[in-house]
């Protein structure tokens, strides 16, 4: 299992100089198995250059939409493979409890906010709804779960025989608790998480920022950390970057958050074009691609 990150920034895009090494894309991740099955989470800003790199022999690709706000489905009208006619594409996501799927990303892609409607999209495209029972697209297991986020939100668990990928990049599990974390039992996103090899998690806010935020639906990044220990997870990547936070300001969160934590897991910040290799075992490898920026160190503990 090969996961490429393409957008690493949550809320509003924010590309520029400041952002340049973790980048300025919003939420998109994909998802290769090695019978090139294509998963993509997410479709924010970061898919259009993920469709612009798919190899023109791709006959189907598999979009799995956490939730419907904007940043995450930005960049969906933008995705090559839509405009091909010899292409399958499925998206799966969430109804709401009025609406379904279809009629939701209708509102989307179509005038006055999109010129080209989702009925007159040249591919063979198929919508599902999630959550449902536990799905096999190829090789991959797919798990999708409710987590606490505004609107219908859910998280993926994505399995293969050589590891686990879970995916929440917006999930505020800490919401009205008076510590964090909860028991198991109680807590948003547990089940879904628990024991996987990777896991790519909302580190939207500091510490200082949360108390203006509670509700919104986003993490701190010691909250992410705290989550991640309770699942017991082998690998954390901080993820939807706030649009505010330079790359300095992502160094010096994760830097802080690290030290104070002492996680037994490994932590690598989401970094646009970073790309992670999933082995049996629960081993993964980091393999900057050549278009990737300066992808920083990965803390990882000391047995």
């Amino acid at each position: 299992m090969r996961v490429t990150l393409w957008g690493t920034r949550g809320s509003l895009a924010a590309p520029g100089p400041d952002t340049a090494r973790y980048g300025g894309n919003t939420s998109c991740v994909e998802v290769r198995g090695d019978d090139e099955t294509i998963l993509v989470l997410d479709a924010g800003t970061g898919i259009r250059s993920l469709g612009a790199a798919l190899p023109a022999s791709v006959r189907r690709v598999d979009i799995l939409l956490t939730h419907l706000h904007m940043d995450h489905i930005q960049g969906l009208g933008f995705f090559r493979p839509l405009y091909d006619a010899g292409v399958s594409v499925h998206i799966w996501g969430p109804a709401s409890t009025t609406l379904h799927l279809r009629t939701r990303l209708m509102r989307y892609l179509s005038p006055p906010l999109f010129p080209v409607h989702l009925r007159d999209l040249p591919c063979h495209l198929a919508l599902h709804e999630v959550p449902n029972a536990d799905i096999e697209i190829g090789r991959f297991r797919v798990a999708s779960a409710l987590v606490c986020h505004p609107g219908p939100t859910v998280g993926y668990r994505i399995a293969a025989p050589e590891g686990t990928l879970v995916f929440l990049p917006d999930h505020e599990p800490a919401l009205g608790a008076r510590v964090f974390p909860l028991p198991q039992e109680w807590t948003s996103g547990y089940e879904i998480a628990a024991g996987a090899d990777l896991l790519i998690h909302d580190a939207q806010y500091g510490s200082a920022q949360y108390a203006e935020h509670v509700g919104w639906g986003h993490s701190t990044i010691e909250q992410a950390f705290a989550f991640a220990t309770l699942a017991g997870v082998r690998h954390l990547v901080p993820f939807h970057h706030d649009p505010a936070h330079n790359d300095d300001d992502v160094d010096r969160l994760v830097t802080t958050a690290t030290a104070a934590a002492q996680p037994s897991f490994a932590v690598l910040p989401g970094t646009e074009r970073t790309t992670f290799r999933l082995h049996a075992g629960g081993v993964v490898d980091v393999e900057p691609t050549a278009a990737a920026c300066t992808v920083p160190s990965p803390h990882v503990p000391v047995p």
